[in-house]
């Protein structure tokens, strides 16, 4: 199946490990060129410079912390020298582990720059690129916690229902200009942080047995979705066989979501 993809050029943030390094190589082995952006540049332009071996496009790996108003800029930049974005992925982002009570104004404001202000920074200057080419399709990756708030991160669920709200914002005022804007709230998902994290909790015999044990209790199928099941996903959200979706939410979460 030709997604109509290819010469497109696709900005993935927090492209250099995990979900947004699998989004990358998703679109590469469409023909897409991309431009990654994380914050440690020897990563980053090393899985650029793979990504464009392995898969016969242009890639391009940028250091910048999306965090910041001057990272984004960065990455505006970059896009244009590229000759002007038609994808973007928001796809930058961590957990947090905090109660509101003990929380600072400093913790709540990094998280707010980071999944929400990045977002409104990079859809202000991508989205005229993205009109120069007559269109175009932006990603929100945002999580199950936006609706179905886990306990021990209010900080997480707050800014990503957050950005799931600006992402039907942005939809509503772009959608004449055919730039499709989504929303994609996934579950579990195997990356390498929930690996680390395990892996300090039950230790190297009993990291496996500790992610079915979260597994299980989210139900639904009862299994992490590997990075690669969730960028097929996104690939396919930004293609032209997705052509009549805007202004959605979509849930990829093997279902543990426990509403309708």
């Amino acid at each position: 199946m030709d997604l109509g993809l290819k010469s497109k050029l696709a900005v993935i943030t927090g492209g250099s490990v995990g979900i947004g390094l699998a989004v990358a190589e998703g679109f590469a082995a469409e023909g897409a060129n991309v431009l990654l952006t994380a914050r440690g540049r020897a990563r980053v332009e090393a899985e650029a410079a793979r990504i464009a071996k392995q898969f016969g496009v242009r890639a391009l790996g940028v250091a910048a912390d999306v965090a910041t108003a001057a990272g984004c800029d960065a990455v505006i930049a970059a896009a244009q020298g590229m000759g002007g974005a038609d994808i973007l992925i928001n796809n930058a982002g961590t957990g947090s582990n905090e109660t509101i009570a003990e929380a600072d104004d400093a913790k709540w404001q990094y998280y707010w720059d980071l999944h929400v202000m990045a977002a409104v920074r990079l859809g202000r200057g991508l989205v005229p690129q993205m009109k120069a080419h007559g269109g175009g399709a932006i990603i929100h990756n945002a999580s199950i916690c936006a609706v179905q708030p886990l306990w021990y991160e209010p900080i997480y669920n707050t800014t990503k229902a957050a950005l799931m709200m600006f992402s039907k914002t942005l939809a509503n005022e772009v959608v004449g200009e055919n730039i499709r804007v989504n929303t994609i709230n996934p579950g579990l998902i195997l990356t390498p942080d929930w690996i680390k994290t395990a892996k300090q909790i039950a230790g190297e015999d009993g990291w496996e047995a500790h992610l079915q044990g979260v597994a299980n209790e989210a139900g639904g199928m009862k299994r992490f979705a590997t990075p690669e099941e969730l960028a097929n996903f996104f690939v396919f959200l930004c293609s032209d066989k997705a052509s009549y979706s805007t202004g959605s939410t979509y849930f990829v979460d093997g279902g543990w979501l426990k509403t309708v």
